[in-house]
């Protein structure tokens, strides 16, 4: 263990206080009695370590008896390290009040590679300012240690706050900031530009965010391999819904190197940004375009560029895609894992047979409310799939138990079976449990159970 009596302890820490409406411990937070708190807002405070003597007799001898008394105080450092690494950051910066001891055990910077706050009362800016001063006293204005920062849901987090992270934080590598809608670009820009290790971005919700790319005065500086300079491999832009095709263009254009990319329910892309996103983006394993209603089959050709990267595709409720797109997926992306199409009512058996026969390794098929969907192709499934583990049919109204056997009996690995609102028999799911023992069925027929 390092000698952590080396450490400074005149250095205040940061406990971060919820209102004083909040009594007592709510979702695992507690509230201090000994803390000032401004009225109707959380505010992150400073404060002194614990003394280190208790100067009355008596005082004394109740401390002492305490302390006999609390077994956790006889683990060793390494222990207690472990224990709290699994505490939120506002718990952890509460334990430092307790004692000396856990003053020194709290800060040991191996605790320090992430921040997570939550909650929408917090005032998260503040919050960051301080824990930041605080984790920057070894090296002045940098912090070398923190990797990662989780906000999600601080609706308080504003520019200043990301600010913050972007002067302060050289070495993150993952920052989500989901629900905190008050952000705009230019603090996302700053953050990309200054922080060069960032690989994971989770953006969603965030509605005013409309594109990813580095500041000018980076673009300028780094020209003309500015392009590559963005290192981020996962972006969430799910709920972006001002994301159009000329911001997924610079997107592409700056992030070549991503790998996971969801942009759900991002309504204004077509499928010209999709063809954007395939000229420069071709390391791309998952990606979702579900609820952009105007992706359609020509999207899907370009999607389909990706050939045997991709393995992960959610097309769910684009109404323009149809047979035709679903073709062009399972001609050139043969080792595809997992497909969500629930909604696409343009598929029909002769889609699900082609993907059957060419994308023989899926393990999780969604094309639940595709009416065109029946026994048939049901059955190329069952011949040509035997690995599948997950399978929708939600509102497939063309569905009967028939098909439902012919699965069971070939696919003994199935594990989900959503057969909710389909006219099927109770013989037909007491046939699915016998044979495929380990599946969960989804149902709404009473009389199964």
């Amino acid at each position: 263990d390092s000698d952590l009596s080396m450490r400074t302890l005149s250095t205040p820490s940061p406990a971060l206080i919820f209102p004083p409406t909040s009594p007592g411990f709510q979702n695992g937070r507690g509230s201090s009695t000994s803390s000032s708190s401004v009225t109707g807002e959380t505010v992150a405070m400073v404060h002194a370590p614990p003394p280190t003597r208790l100067t009355h007799p008596l005082i004394r001898l109740a401390a002492k008896q305490q302390k006999e008394q609390a077994h956790v105080d006889r683990l060793p450092d390494h222990s207690m390290i472990h224990i709290f690494s699994f505490l939120p950051t506002n718990q952890l910066c509460r334990c430092a009040r307790v004692c000396r001891r856990w003053y020194n055990l709290a800060w040991d910077p191996r605790l320090w590679r992430t921040i997570r706050l939550t909650g929408e009362t917090i005032n998260v800016d503040r919050a960051l300012k301080v824990l930041t001063r605080r984790l920057c006293q070894d090296t002045p204005n940098v912090c070398l240690m923190l990797e990662t920062v989780i906000v999600s849901g601080c609706r308080r987090l504003t520019d200043r706050g990301l600010y913050t992270i972007a002067q302060c934080c050289p070495e993150l590598r993952r920052l989500e900031v989901s629900g905190c809608y008050n952000i705009s670009n230019e603090a996302v820009f700053d953050v990309v530009s200054l922080c060069p290790n960032l690989e994971h971005l989770d953006v969603s919700g965030c509605s005013k965010v409309t594109c990813i790319s580095l500041t000018r005065e980076a673009s300028i500086k780094l020209s003309p391999l500015h392009g590559k300079q963005i290192s981020i491999r996962y972006l969430d832009m799910t709920d972006c819904f001002v994301l159009e095709d000329e911001g997924l263009h610079t997107i592409a254009a700056h992030c070549t190197q991503l790998t996971h990319l969801y942009l759900r329910r991002c309504v204004r892309i077509t499928d010209e940004g999709l063809r954007y996103l395939m000229i420069y983006c071709t390391s791309i394993k998952e990606l979702s375009v579900s609820d952009c209603r105007f992706v359609s089959d020509f999207g899907m050709r370009e999607i389909a560029k990706l050939e045997s990267r991709l393995r992960y595709l959610s097309i769910a409720h684009c109404g323009r895609i149809t047979d035709v797109g679903i073709r062009y997926i399972a001609k050139y992306c043969s080792k595809l894992r997992y497909l969500n199409a629930r909604g696409c009512e343009g598929i029909t058996d002769h889609g699900v047979e082609y993907l059957a026969k060419n994308c023989t390794k899926l393990k999780s098929l969604d094309i639940g409310k595709c009416p065109l969907v029946s026994d048939a192709g049901l059955e190329f499934l069952a011949l040509n799939c035997f690995n599948l583990k997950r399978l929708s049919l939600k509102s497939c109204e063309s569905i009967t138990g028939q098909g439902l056997q012919i699965v069971a009996a070939n696919c003994f690995d199935l594990q989900m079976l959503n057969v909710q609102d389909c006219d099927v028999s109770v013989d037909a799911l007491r046939f699915v449990k016998r044979h495929c023992k380990r599946c969960i069925i989804e149902h709404t027929n009473p009389a199964f159970f």
